[in-house]
């Protein structure tokens, strides 16, 4: 959109401000997972995690994953800065999710598709992460299937309406409007 989409302007707030808002209320801190300067996320009070070496959305998790291990988180949960209209039990339902999976990892989706981006990743799967990335590997999906992700299943799927034109801001701004 021409812009740092976590600055993108969504009924007068940044998407990153829309994102923080459904989240925070569910975990205990957020991690921001991005490159370049850190200080234009100050205004936020999170932690910046760069990337070791940017490979793709999984180089942020995988950066996250470390930080999130060393201050004694067992999961981390990953959503993207454009899906401004998470729902507010996205971790819970994650969380019961992530039982049925052998590797605790655990995806949302709604009734026609997954959305990898979202998801709640245990810590321990950081090795295993690495050495996909280490072999050249990116795709989310990829690596979720072959580490068998549960899914936790919304049924709106407008919760995880990703924001990537000026149509799908527009979009958003009429959601709003009707939520209000």
């Amino acid at each position: 959109m021409g812009a740092d989409k976590a600055f993108v302007q969504l009924a007068g707030r940044p998407l990153i401000g829309h994102v923080l808002d459904r989240l925070e209320p569910q975990v205990d801190r957020v991690l921001i997972s991005a490159n370049g300067d850190p200080a234009r996320f100050a205004g936020f009070g999170c932690h910046v995690v760069a990337d070791v070496a940017p490979q793709g959305p999984l180089s942020g998790v995988l950066a996250a994953l470390t930080v999130a291990a060393a201050q004694g988180a067992t999961h981390l949960v990953s959503a993207p800065v454009d899906t401004p209209f998470l729902p507010g039990d996205l971790v819970p339902q994650l969380l019961l999710a992530a039982e049925t999976s052998p590797n605790g990892l655990a995806l949302a989706a709604d009734a026609t598709s997954p959305h990898p981006a979202t998801a709640i990743w245990p810590v321990g799967l950081a090795p295993a992460l690495a050495a996909f990335l280490a072999e050249g590997h990116a795709k989310v999906t990829r690596f979720t299937e072959a580490h068998h992700a549960a899914h936790a299943v919304f049924p709106d799927p407008r919760a995880f309406l990703n924001l990537n034109t000026p149509e799908d801001l527009v979009q958003a701004e009429v959601l709003l409007k009707g939520a209000a």
